[in-house]
């Protein structure tokens, strides 16, 4: 009965540590998920955020700003034509776009084409002549040659 008694002993505390290591892997399961989905903690704050968000909209930035010839908020050249662009193009996508890609007239009208044909680009009317010539002047195709030739190295044979 003794060594009932004793087996009996250790499997409770043996069932009594499986218990309190699954406890506390589920606290800590729950606690990375927690930081999963608030990283910063800001749920555990209780500091007031409206006079901090009234500071940040009061600080927005003029969205027509032009600062030594760059629209700030788009990065386009500012040239005639440029808030015919922001309109029409920045609303569907970055100008980052425009400014990486450099076209002529005939690219860039293309361009617009394919836009009103499969991503539902609204009819540009007379703006589109003005988007184009923007385009073209700020934003040309450009002709990429060779390289340039190297200088200054000092070249030495492959022996085979």
């Amino acid at each position: 009965m003794k060594e009932q008694d004793q087996f009996r002993k250790m499997v409770k505390a043996v069932h009594r540590s499986l218990l309190a290591v699954f406890v506390v892997l589920v606290l800590i399961s729950g606690a990375l998920v927690f930081l999963m989905v608030d990283p910063d903690l800001s749920s555990l704050r209780s500091e007031d955020l409206t006079a901090y968000q009234t500071v940040e909209a009061e600080e927005v930035v003029d969205e027509d700003l032009i600062v030594d010839g760059i629209h700030v908020r788009t990065g386009l050249v500012e040239a005639d034509g440029l808030m015919e662009v922001v309109n029409n193009c920045t609303n569907c996508h970055s100008a980052k776009i425009i400014i990486q890609n450099r076209m002529n007239a005939e690219r860039w009208a293309a361009t617009i084409d394919w836009m009103q044909e499969t991503q539902n680009l609204w009819d540009l009317g007379k703006n589109e002549q003005i988007i184009i010539d923007y385009l073209v002047k700020n934003y040309p195709a450009k002709k990429i040659g060779r390289r340039q030739i190297l200088t200054g190295v000092e070249w030495y044979e492959l022996n085979p």
